[in-house]
């Protein structure tokens, strides 16, 4: 297989097993997507990796890292306003974020065209929810395609493009978790287009592009005629289509039918295609509008339609409008079990819920049953993570009745034991001001809150300048450790990677903060006294908690020396008192508690970094010298 940045610039056609946001990236540079912005989340970040991987001097498309997925969304608006095909993405929960301006889109003439790519999370895989983002396509009157694969990724945001640029309409590609990692072999097309052409295209007379009252209602009338333009493209389109995979003849006298879309329409065609059930399958590739006429016509032709979808009722709900409003004689059946609405709906889910509505013609999966029961696992840091020494440290200096609130970063997982820090967790940046409003009146219990240096620049800055002014009686902790780690290690803006350098001390005192401490990590002592001091102050507080994350860190020391290899930390069996504060308190994985009660640190996972040789009481622990010795 060659290189992928080699495979997303190749001008002939080919075809190879590809990921699906791999399968996307290349749609956009087939279609000649001008500018494409992001900002890192998953399940979509490999959209990104695979762009970012392109030589520059072989791309034809403008890339950025946003700061948040608000400013991502607007870069992308308005380069499309300018006449250039743009490209936004993101996950589930943040177009949260882009909500503000989103709302606005359908009203506007986008003579560009623009695809907005959702990365919904059914299961909550990595995801503090799992949001159900084909409502915003309700709300905001834009048009809804979804793949069920790779291949119908990169075929149905090449027709995106088509139908945006052709109705200058934005249009969304909500793509879930399986899909986006999904790999199938693909089948692309050429690269169509030339050099692009930077001429600026925008007039003000393509508008209005200010909303105020008096243009309203004309542009929200344009919106709704669109909507309803594109519904009857949907009843034409062969993004929707009946199935029919094992013939379509009445069983026990009915005629049956199912509806649904992306990856569970692909679940019920294997279900379909394994008991050989003589079951029909509507396969809706446009989600919103819904091409009412086609599903009406699909419903009057069947006595029983099972309405078949992950996560909330909305097909369901719409199609029992449309089949009141047109008076069919349908019997329209629903999920069953409210564990039907939550997480990914494989073959084996969807089996199940057709043996709950036919159980005459599906026989339920088998019960699996493990052969032995499976200790969990939590999810926890890296080995050598600063994360893990500053909880550490941090824990020493709280009084047991400290309100500690976490933030989005890998320091979420706080909240595990051992540290058990962070008992409130909403959105990115929410830390802090959901901190100030647990102080206000509070006189006896100090409140704690964290921050990473990612979501600071993200969503930060408004809470910090609130907090500064208003002086809350909070303690801050910003964990700097110099990239965005939780999603693949993206440039972080102020590190040097994405343009200049910003120092966060003159930031930080601009912005009104008066009461600043910083220290690495790994001097938890320091980092201790400083929290102590920091909770000693009346009002608003920040302790800067700052180590570079060791997985990136070692992956390039690994690259740049890889004939070096950093001595393991060691037990002295001797002085161990078994005490197990490395393994109960400090928490690093590579710390073993043995049968015989005996602690030793596994090779494979200890980097030798050496945070934890502080943590033992007993001062048990040590670390060779790279040239041997104690």
């Amino acid at each position: 297989m060659a290189k992928l940045k080699d495979m997303l610039v190749k001008r002939e056609s080919w075809s190879d097993l590809i990921m699906g946001n791999y399968a996307v990236a290349r749609a956009m540079i087939d279609t000649g997507t001008r500018v494409i912005t992001t900002f890192p989340g998953s399940p979509t970040p490999e959209i990104a990796a695979a762009l970012d991987s392109v030589d520059r001097d072989k791309r034809d498309y403008y890339f950025e890292y946003s700061t948040n997925e608000k400013v991502a969304l607007e870069v992308a608006a308005g380069a499309s306003l300018n006449g250039h095909l743009s490209t936004v993405f993101f996950k589930s929960v943040g177009l949260n974020v882009a909500s503000d301006s989103l709302i606005q889109l359908a009203l506007m003439e986008l003579i560009g065209g623009m695809v907005i790519i959702l990365g919904d999370d059914p299961g909550a895989n990595s995801s503090q929810n799992e949001q159900d983002n084909r409502w915003f396509a309700r709300m905001s009157y834009i048009p809804m395609l979804e793949p069920a694969n790779p291949q119908e990724a990169y075929d149905m945001y090449r027709e995106a493009v088509r139908l945006s640029k052709e109705r200058r309409i934005p249009i969304f590609l909500r793509m879930t978790t399986h899909v986006c990692h999904a790999r199938e072999v693909v089948k692309f097309n050429g690269i169509e287009t030339g050099a692009p052409d930077w001429t600026p295209g925008f007039d003000a007379a393509n508008g209005p592009y200010v909303p105020i009252v008096s243009a309203v209602f004309p542009l929200k009338r344009k919106a709704l005629a669109k909507l309803a333009d594109f519904e009857e493209l949907g009843n034409e389109c062969k993004l929707n289509e009946a199935l029919a995979p094992n013939g379509s003849k009445p069983v026990d006298g009915k005629r049956l039918g199912v509806i649904s879309s992306a990856l569970v329409a692909m679940s019920v065609l294997e279900n379909l295609e394994e008991t050989r059930a003589s079951v029909d399958l509507l396969k809706l590739g446009i989600t919103y509008p819904l091409p009412r006429k086609m599903i009406v016509e699909f419903l009057a032709d069947r006595d029983e339609v099972l309405v078949l979808e992950e996560l909330d009722s909305v097909l369901e709900n719409e199609i029992k409008a449309a089949a009141w409003d047109a008076g069919v004689d349908c019997k329209i059946l629903s999920r069953k079990d409210r564990e039907d609405f939550m997480g990914e709906l494989g073959p084996r889910r969807t089996m199940k819920i057709l043996s709950d509505v036919w159980p005459s013609i599906f026989d339920a999966p088998a019960e699996i049953v493990p052969s032995k029961e499976i200790s969990p696992r939590l999810p926890q840091m890296c080995p050598g993570c600063g994360h893990r020494s500053a909880f550490h440290a941090i824990r020493k200096a709280l009084e047991d009745d400290t309100i500690t609130v976490a933030d989005i970063g890998c320091h979420s997982l706080g909240f595990m034991p051992p540290y058990n820090m962070g008992e409130v967790l909403f959105s990115m940046g929410h830390g802090l001001s959901t901190a100030s409003g647990l102080s206000i009146g509070n006189d006896t219990r100090k409140v704690l809150t964290f921050i990473g240096d990612s979501t600071l620049i993200h969503a930060g800055l408004p809470g910090i300048v609130n907090a500064a002014n208003h002086d809350h009686n909070i303690t801050l902790v910003l964990m700097d450790n110099g990239t965005t780690a939780m999603t693949g290690h993206q440039p972080r803006f102020g590190s040097g990677e994405v343009g200049d350098k910003i120092p966060f001390v003159p930031l930080l005192e601009a912005l009104g903060v008066k009461f600043i401490r910083e220290t690495d990590t790994y001097k938890q002592a320091t980092l201790t006294q400083h929290i102590r001091d920091a909770n000693a102050h009346k009002g608003f507080a920040m302790v800067i908690a700052r180590h570079p994350c060791m997985l990136k860190f070692t992956r390039k020391q690994r690259k740049d020396m890889p004939d070096l290899k950093m001595p393991n930390v060691r037990v002295d069996q001797e002085k161990c008192e078994r005490i197990y504060e490395c393994v109960a308190e400090f928490g690093c994985p590579s710390f073993q508690k043995n049968e015989d009660g005996s602690v030793t640190v596994s090779e494979e996972l200890c980097i030798g970094d050496g945070s934890c040789l502080q943590t033992c009481p007993a001062q048990a622990l040590w670390r060779p010298k790279p040239g041997g010795g104690k």
